[in-house]
């Protein structure tokens, strides 16, 4: 993915299920801290923008602290935090050598020494990165049951209503954002829960007698099915009690990932199985997956299950998960991106009409590495083929023969990022010349004139870094053809359940579209779409699919390959995109295709993709959610 989008953040979680002492004797007192290092760690390609963890101590006496958080906005925010964690078991460890193992010493003495662990990495998808926007998000209150801790993956498409609910509800939410929205919600019927219990045991029991039975019996599938049941969006939302209970709760479509991990020792929760495999040491089969609409529930003793809180909706997880964002370490996912590759070699062949000994293939960013293998895969099997056929029908001669045979396909390391250089220039007059030298090139190994280029991208979006970067750089070269290929099809639909998509004018399939209107003289056509867009934006239907459906995927191909050719480029260019089809085949699981096809799983993303139409009829540069 050349062009630079912001996407889903990631959870990790962790509980231990035995007492701390049965830890600290057979892994030492730092266990839980370094497990969940390596969790947050192995997932921090899902946030950069900042990160934060917090800590449950479980049966902390009164007097002392029970509940840790840190955050951080740092360059390397994982890092940061967990620098400062063993900064306190470090002195903790100096101060009390002889105590340092005991179990009650180490939660009254040293911070993050808890039970229960939650961290965070965070990807702002809009807003300002500050400190106040890192999770995990605190709803404190000085009955331990009704303490909130969260942190997720995910973004509701219904904001307004979320906050019109909360203040039906009496509360006076401080922000209009999804983040407070979402826990208020969920605080609200937590509150209601232990008010509840509060009222059933109050006049059998002492007060402090009452806390705990509320701590072992707090229903949190009720509560959750009371919170959970206006939200539309996509999420994987994590939640710990002050008590010791926890939650992981799933949206109904399976939008945004969650996996999970238990034995006799922990419960572990993840964004992403590599980073549980590795934290472990475990084998695949033994990670589970956290079900569409239902909740992996911990009460505070240790026992969890998982509870539907919401009707389980047709599955529809995120391709784009499988195309880019999760690691391609995960088995899965990197056979999914090599067949992503192979089933682009029908097009590729005909793009450079089979001219094989007159072709260099190559990809760009590094993330498209695994599709680029794949696609080399399928060239090399159909190499084969031609090379058997003219073995068999043509008897070559000894010398002919060998030449056949030690044929290869040209793969060269083409295209460079030079992650050192920053487009800080502020003069238009010189900014596209900066951006243009964000990528380098390998000189010297292209016959000018002579040889085409075929460069393999996970995905184009914006087109802008082709444009402005990619080709101008490759033009230099003196090719006499440039293949962009993308291993996702085209993207013409914004995001709304977590990616930082939701500008409908941004995207080059877009406005090839519209030009493509424009020239056809059915300008008509964008003001009666926009007057359905705003008489009927009730989730019911996407009408900008309308607009699409007039052009065939080939007619859109090439007016974006005619809007991101630069001006005075010699070269010929085509730009090739997976095929709907050919994604369904390489990621059979994961069929969330809205981005590509306008299929949203809920009337809230329907609502998106009208409102960020009219957003671009009406010239607003805003989110559509």
């Amino acid at each position: 993915m050349s062009d630079t989008i912001l996407h889903e953040c990631g959870i990790a979680l962790i509980r231990l299920r035995k007492p701390l002492s049965y830890y600290i004797e057979k892994y030492g007192p730092t266990y839980a801290m370094n497990k969940m290092y390596i969790l947050m760690e192995k997932q921090r390609n899902r946030g950069q923008d900042g990160a934060g963890i917090a800590n449950i101590k479980i049966d902390q006496k009164p007097g002392y602290r029970f509940f840790s958080r840190y955050r951080s906005i740092k360059p390397d925010p994982v890092a940061h935090l967990f620098k400062k964690i063993s900064k306190k078991y470090k002195k903790a460890q100096k101060e009390g050598k002889a105590q340092f193992r005991d179990e009650q010493w180490l939660k009254e003495h040293v911070a993050f020494s808890g039970e229960l662990w939650l961290g965070h990495l965070r990807y702002g998808t809009h807003g300002i990165n500050n400190i106040e926007s890192v999770h995990p998000f605190l709803r404190q209150n000085n009955w331990r049951s009704r303490n909130l801790v969260m942190a997720g993956n995910f973004n509701m498409t219904n904001v307004e209503e979320l906050f019109n609910v909360l203040v039906e509800l009496g509360q006076h939410p401080k922000e209009k954002v999804d983040t407070v929205t979402v826990m208020e919600k969920i605080g609200h019927f937590l509150d209601e829960e232990v008010q509840t219990l509060f009222e059933k045991y109050k006049d059998h029991f002492s007060n402090q007698e009452v806390s705990e039975i509320i701590e072992n019996e707090v229903d949190l599938q009720r509560v959750l099915k009371r919170a959970c049941k206006d939200f539309d969006g996509g999420y994987a939302m994590a939640g710990l009690t002050g008590s010791g209970s926890a939650f992981v709760v799933r949206d109904p479509s399976g939008i945004r990932p969650a996996f999970y991990y238990a034995n006799e020792e922990v419960v572990v929760v993840a964004s992403e199985k590599q980073a549980i495999k590795t934290a472990f040491n475990i084998e695949y089969d033994q990670i589970l997956e956290v079900q569409p609409g239902h909740a992996l529930i911990i009460n505070k003793s240790g026992e969890f299950y998982q509870k539907p809180v919401l009707t389980q909706l047709e599955k529809k997880s995120c391709s784009f998960e499988r195309i880019y964002f999760s690691r391609g370490t995960d088995p899965e996912i990197y056979r999914e991106r090599k067949q992503l590759g192979r089933l682009l070699v029908p097009q590729v062949l005909k793009s450079i009409n089979s001219d094989l000994k007159n072709t260099i293939f190559s990809y760009v960013p590094n993330t498209a590495e695994t599709a680029f293998l794949g696609l080399m895969e399928g060239i090399q099997d159909y190499l084969i083929s031609k090379q058997k056929d003219v073995i068999l029908d043509g008897k070559p001669s000894i010398d002919s023969l060998e030449e056949i045979l030690s044929f290869r396909p040209r793969t060269e390391k083409i295209v460079i990022k030079d992650a050192k250089l920053r487009t800080f220039i502020t003069d238009d007059n010189h900014r596209d010349e900066m951006v243009s030298h964000v990528y380098d090139t390998t000189y010297e190994v292209v016959n000018k004139g002579k040889d085409t280029l075929v460069i393999l991208d996970d995905s184009i979006i914006r087109g802008t870094t082709l444009e402005k970067s990619i080709l101008r750089m490759l033009e230099r070269l003196h090719p006499k053809k440039i293949v962009i290929v993308s291993s996702a099809p085209q993207i013409r639909f914004p995001d709304c359940y977590g990616i930082d998509m939701s500008k409908l004018g941004e995207f080059v399939a877009f406005r090839a579209m519209v030009k493509l209107v424009k020239e056809q003289g059915n300008d008509y056509l964008l003001g009666e779409v926009y007057e359905q867009c705003r008489s009927q934006n009730d989730g019911s239907e996407n009408f900008v699919k309308r607009l699409y459906k007039l052009f065939t995927p080939e007619q859109l191909s090439e007016k974006i390959t005619e809007i991101v050719k630069p001006e005075g480029m010699k070269a010929e260019l085509e730009v090739v995109f997976q095929s709907i089809e050919n994604l369904h085949k390489a990621i059979p699981n994961h069929t969330g295709d809205w981005y590509f096809t306008g299929n949203f799983p809920t009337p809230g993303g329907m609502k998106v993709a009208n409102q960020a139409y009219m957003n671009y009829m009406d010239g607003k540069l805003v989110r559509a959610y």
